[in-house]
């Protein structure tokens, strides 16, 4: 059952107007700008668009939501988020894919942006290939089409501010010594952690953004192209490669749908997956939860740990 303040936001969000939606925008646009030129929020360190973690309390872990709000919702619910906030309240990573393919996807960014206005220090959003920069198009993109549907010719003016919104979000996050979070994978030919933080500034010239927001692991040694038409699958040996340049274990990751959590890569990478239904038709969906300050775990301890619904 949800909680009375989950249920207030959830209402708020489903009932925003266009007015209320664009100005939440707008307030979250100027929060995500000024943790990048101050380089922190609380106790969080950002260098680009990589967030570092302290390595104590905890992170709740949510992938892809794609216009779940009754996923969204009920992670919110269960996980306890809601009930008490404080400084020792955890972190609250979203792994990116927010809208598109689902009728609420709109209440979701309403819902997430909330969460992030209120609770700015706690709440991190990435990117997805979802909330990808205009030169990477992907389909189906109906969050347009749901936007002037609710909101009119107002709905073309709220898109373009989402937009701008998604060229503010982090894409990477760290856990020194233990975990890389991210939407899609690995890219290729970075050779440290600057490459990595500021792939969002040497986008197109570099395709580590692309590959971020794209990749997805293969069981082979070697990289192959995607069958998805942007980024590719990236094999064991580039794993390995990055991982060790950035100083961590273990890869957490969205992007392909599963049975809630997905292990591979002999247990170096854990996908989660945090939709539930049509139209990938899974039976069950996951978050996670993480103590910061324990030792690192394997993609295999992690997806036994995972809260599946």
């Amino acid at each position: 059952m949800l909680n009375m303040r989950i249920k207030e936001l959830t209402e708020k969000a489903s009932f925003l107007n266009a007015d209320d939606f664009s100005a939440l925008i707008g307030e979250v646009n100027v929060i995500l700008e000024k943790e990048r030129e101050e380089g922190k929020t609380g106790e969080q360190v950002i260098r680009g668009g990589l967030v570092y973690l302290p390595l104590k309390g905890k992170a709740l872990l949510v992938g892809d939501l794609h216009g779940d709000m009754k996923s969204l919702t009920y992670i919110l619910a269960r996980s306890g988020y809601m009930e008490e906030k404080n400084e020792n309240s955890p972190y609250l990573v979203f792994l990116g894919d927010y809208g598109d393919r689902g009728e609420e996807s709109i209440e979701v960014y309403c819902l997430i942006l909330k969460l992030k206005n209120l609770f700015r220090k706690k709440i991190i959003l990435l990117r997805g290939n979802h909330e990808g920069p205009r030169d990477l198009k992907v389909h189906p993109h109906d969050l347009p089409f749901f936007l002037v549907r609710k909101y009119g010719d107002k709905g073309k003016e709220i898109y373009a501010r989402l937009q701008e919104l998604f060229d503010r979000l982090h894409h990477s996050v760290i856990v020194e010594g233990k975990y890389l979070m991210l939407h899609g994978g690995l890219p290729q030919g970075i050779n440290s952690v600057d490459e990595l933080a500021y792939a969002h500034q040497t986008h197109p010239r570099t395709d580590y953004l692309k590959e971020i927001l794209w990749n997805d692991p293969g069981e082979r040694k070697e990289d192959y192209p995607s069958p998805r038409g942007a980024g590719r699958i990236f094999g064991e040996k580039l794993t390995m490669d990055i991982l060790t340049k950035l100083g961590v274990r273990t890869l957490i990751r969205s992007h392909q749908p599963c049975e809630g959590v997905s292990v591979g890569q002999a247990g170096r990478i854990l996908t989660l997956f945090s939709r539930k239904g049509p139209p990938y038709y899974n039976s069950q969906a996951a978050y996670l939860e993480i103590a910061l300050s324990k030792g690192v775990k394997s993609g295999y301890e992690l997806a036994k740990e995972a809260h599946f619904f």
